[in-house]
């Protein structure tokens, strides 16, 4: 960090930066360190643009869902003229980042304990009046210490309330907005321009889960001229290519899955229990045990794999994103 400022600001508050962890669209993430408490915290810093302000929506969001199962815990937001800062609990990797050390697949077990915890978290979030608009891997992140086993949602920047508190009611349907989120997982509504709503984030889940399965989706690794263009092209491939046919080669709970939140009205609110009772039963019908130990936690045993292994897997997820219309 190289801005005297920002770091003044953070040294007021007793916080040092250790580390930079990644950048976003709108900032960087930091590991800092609280001086008072020694504790390890995460720093999201937010450069302030016109227009563009994310970070006092997110801590927003975080603190109207303080001390719900899978939400980090945020310390303390700040600003200056130019930064916003949030200060949260530091977690542990992405699961876009575990799926990488996990050669890009996952196995059914670790996929279907992941989709309970989605379900989960967005049914929380959804109480409280509020959709994510950006369900991906990377808003996922797995905790540590006592919680590594838990499963977090994170990065509310993007968030929309879907009830018009004033009203007393659901916000209207209207078509031709900007889509908010990343394009690869995004609802066709969404992509459509449709205002979303509590079954888009649903539907993102569905791609995700495909994702983590198949490896890649057949959306991915083509070039695009603009980003309304990769939009375009990813709504249409998602109109042309079936639910069973993406979903094909895996259980009918997945391909169900995808159909019921696509059937789903605007307002309509999801049987969240339905949708994890089906996947639970999935597990255990697979004589699976919901005992949440993950593909990466059994990866020192899979330490030993050659590079002609690492060579065919990736062989096969280039095959499997090639799917029947």
């Amino acid at each position: 960090m190289d801005d005297y400022e920002l770091e003044t600001m953070l040294r007021v508050n007793s916080i040092i930066v250790i580390r930079k962890l990644g950048s976003g669209s709108f900032g960087d993430i930091y590991e800092g360190k609280h001086l008072a408490s020694e504790l390890h915290v995460a720093l999201k810093v937010e450069r302030k643009n016109a227009g563009h302000s994310h970070l006092p929506v997110e801590s927003t969001v975080y603190n109207l869902l303080r001390h719900g199962m899978g939400v980090p815990l945020t310390y303390q937001f700040f600003s200056n003229r130019r930064h916003d800062v949030l200060v949260m609990e530091l977690l542990g990797h992405s699961l876009e980042k575990l799926f990488v050390m996990c050669h890009r697949r996952f196995s059914m077990k670790t996929v279907l304990m992941l989709a309970d915890q989605m379900v989960d978290r967005l049914e929380y979030l959804h109480i409280h009046r509020f959709v994510h608009r950006d369900i991906k891997p990377e808003n996922f992140l797995m905790g540590v210490g006592l919680t590594k086993h838990r499963l977090h949602l994170i990065d509310f920047g993007l968030s929309k309330q879907y009830w018009d508190m004033t009203e007393n009611r659901h916000v209207p349907q209207r078509r031709g907005t900007k889509w908010a989120g990343t394009a690869r997982y995004a609802s066709v509504n969404a992509l459509f321009g449709v205002v979303q709503s509590r079954r888009d984030d649903l539907e993102a889940v569905g791609y995700v889960l495909m994702y983590l399965l198949r490896g890649c989706l057949p959306w991915q690794g083509l070039l695009y001229s603009s980003k309304l263009q990769k939009a375009e092209v990813i709504m249409e491939m998602k109109m042309s290519i079936s639910p069973k046919s993406l979903c094909a080669g895996y259980p009918s709970e997945f391909h169900n899955y995808i159909c019921y939140t696509r059937q789903l009205g605007f307002e309509e609110e999801p049987d969240y229990r339905m949708i994890r009772c089906s996947f639970l039963g999935l597990l255990f019908r697979l004589k699976f045990t919901n005992d949440l130990i993950y593909d990466w936690d059994l990866a020192e045993k899979n330490s030993g794999k050659s590079d002609s292994k690492e060579d065919s897997v990736e062989a096969k997820k280039d095959t499997d994103c090639r799917v029947v219309r």
